[in-house]
């Protein structure tokens, strides 16, 4: 957060501005006379303001960035687009290796901006986020061409004879929402595909991870192409102004309840939407499986995985009564294991993102019906905004650990009779992102795979799913809509275009009015015989091929 610029008040006799971002908004306080005094808060509160105490009476100026700017932004961003310059294929390949090289030239400054945000070591930084960002970027120039390519498809007897392809055009102008948690990766992830598919787009990253923020801003002003590919920062006040736009898709990922303004807003202009939100994301654990790999995996898939805050990430563990405690044991030794003894001294988890939301997790675990449940860890520390891996017995079903998505270190762990309990359990929630299943036990997977609704799952393992480039992501219901990674990202920004190609030759006059009765007895024979017996119809297009 910028506050002021040093040697502000060498002069206490001249005008100044006093100019913050945060939550709330972009603002500037502007003081003419002098200046006495000015105070900040130590601390930010859960409600992001910049506290200024002044003198004399403040005014408040207009945000910098406010719906007139945002009309204009995307005035400029559509001439650009209209011109064709975004649709070609030597674009799309100069702006994609453009992303490839800023990723390979300032690694560092990205492994730093996210220390600063979330205290991400720096391998996990690598990993989820460069490495990520990295490969969807390569994969994109290696399947572009072929991406771009027409579908060819079949006809029908109705345009005998004819041809058919699907072509992917872009959709426009795009406006890619991102999120604080992987604020690199899941920004760039979406806007590469954007520009795959010939898109003008303007990012609009997430306030709460201010570095990463700034350095996207200032990376993609220096590596892209200005005409056609913008970053707004800001906090609530821009992304309104944003979303007052008319846009040709939006893409937005985050929590449910921002995800319903966004569709809100959209629907205003009928814009199509992408929602990537999250949900409740359960694993169940069956009694035949490896507990130390599968206490491995999922100790991954929670608190490895910047620490508890992934939209797919465990959210609960459901097993029976008789492997629980096992399983907590198991868990406990990996996670010492990993983390060490002395929990609030390590080194390998992500911090919680901010006090907001830390004091969120501590209501989670202050509840009532909730503080007695903890079986180990719990210890917390404000000032570091850090939470020990937590796990948790048997809370209640109608606690808010169990209501609402957790997005933190916490983990309860349900037990029930009979493994096949958790699926009805697991389907009284909203779909989630994710749902994973731990069994060796062909039919429970089968089971699983067919009754559990979810965006994506995996079985045996955690969060894996999203690596893999031929697998869509996206949720469900609550979770979502759309889906992208590897050509999904692609289809997500383009649309299908359906071409029917025909010659000049084969018009029949049957076709047309006036239907006399022998001409529509004509008609009828004719496609009665033909719909009972399509070899006809696919031996006359194979012999006479494309007209």
């Amino acid at each position: 957060m910028t506050i002021v610029s040093p040697g502000l008040f060498k002069h206490p006799s001249r005008s100044y501005s006093i100019v913050g971002v945060g939550l709330l908004g972009t603002f500037t306080y502007r003081h003419k006379y002098k200046i006495n005094r000015v105070s900040f808060s130590s601390s930010i509160p859960s409600s992001y303001y910049c506290r200024a105490t002044l003198s004399t009476t403040m005014e408040e100026v207009k945000p910098a960035f406010d719906s007139d700017k945002a009309a204009v932004l995307v005035n400029e961003l559509r001439k650009t687009f209209n011109s064709g310059k975004t649709k070609s294929y030597e674009w799309r390949i100069s702006q994609l290796e453009s992303i490839s090289k800023m990723i390979d030239e300032k690694e560092k400054e990205i492994v730093e901006a996210l220390q600063k945000d979330l205290s991400k070591p720096e391998l996990e930084a690598f990993l989820s986020e460069i490495l990520m960002a990295r490969s969807s970027c390569k994969l994109a120039l290696k399947e572009l061409k072929q991406w771009m390519m027409p579908q060819k498809v079949e006809t029908s007897l109705a345009t005998y004879p004819s041809s058919a392809e699907i072509v992917a055009e872009p959709l426009g102008v795009v406006l890619v929402i991102s999120t604080w948690n992987f604020p690199f990766s899941l920004s760039l992830d979406p806007v590469i595909g954007a520009i795959a598919a010939g898109n003008a787009v303007v990012l609009k990253p997430s306030e709460i991870a201010p570095a990463t923020s700034s350095l996207l801003s200032r990376l993609v002003g220096e590596y892209m192409d200005k005409s056609a590919i913008i970053v707004v920062e800001g906090a609530v006040a821009e992304t309104s102004a944003l979303l007052e736009q008319k846009w040709d898709k939006i893409f937005f990922t985050g929590g449910a309840r921002v995800g319903r303004i966004v569709m809100a807003a959209a629907a205003k202009n009928l814009t199509p939407v992408t929602l990537e939100l999250g949900g409740k994301c359960p694993a169940v654990v069956d009694s035949n499986v490896n507990l130390q790999v599968t206490s491995r995996r999922i100790v991954a898939g929670k608190w490895v995985c910047n620490n508890g805050q992934a939209c797919i990430g465990v959210d609960y563990i459901i097993t029976t009564k008789e492997l629980a405690p096992k399983l907590i044991a198991t868990l406990v030794s990996v996670v010492e294991e990993i983390f060490g003894k002395d929990l609030m001294e390590s080194k390998e988890r992500s911090r919680i993102i901010n006090s907001f939301h830390f004091k969120r997790l501590v209501n989670l675990l202050e509840e009532d019906k909730v503080s007695n449940k903890i079986v180990f860890g719990g210890q917390r520390d404000e000032s570091q905004l850090q939470i020990a891996p937590t796990i948790l017995l048997d809370v209640p079903e109608d606690s808010m650990i169990m209501q609402e998505e957790i997005f933190g270190p916490l983990l309860p762990i349900i037990t029930v009779e009979r493994l096949e309990d958790s699926f009805a359990m697991i389907n009284r929630k909203p779909k989630p992102l994710a749902a994973y299943l731990f069994s060796d036990d062909e039919q429970i997977k089968r089971k699983f795979v067919q009754n559990i609704y979810a965006g994506g799952m995996a079985i045996n393992d955690t969060i894996l799913q999203v690596t893999v480039p031929t697998l869509p992501f996206g949720g469900v219901g609550e979770s979502g809509m759309g889906s992208y990674h590897g050509k999904f990202s692609f289809d997500a920004f383009s649309h299908k275009k359906a071409v029917l190609y025909r010659s000049f030759a084969g018009d029949s006059p049957t076709r047309y009015p006036p239907y006399t009765p022998g001409k529509k007895k004509q008609i009828k024979a004719l496609l009665s015989v033909c719909i009972q017996d399509e070899r006809f119809w696919y031996l006359q297009r194979t012999e006479n091929g494309r007209i």
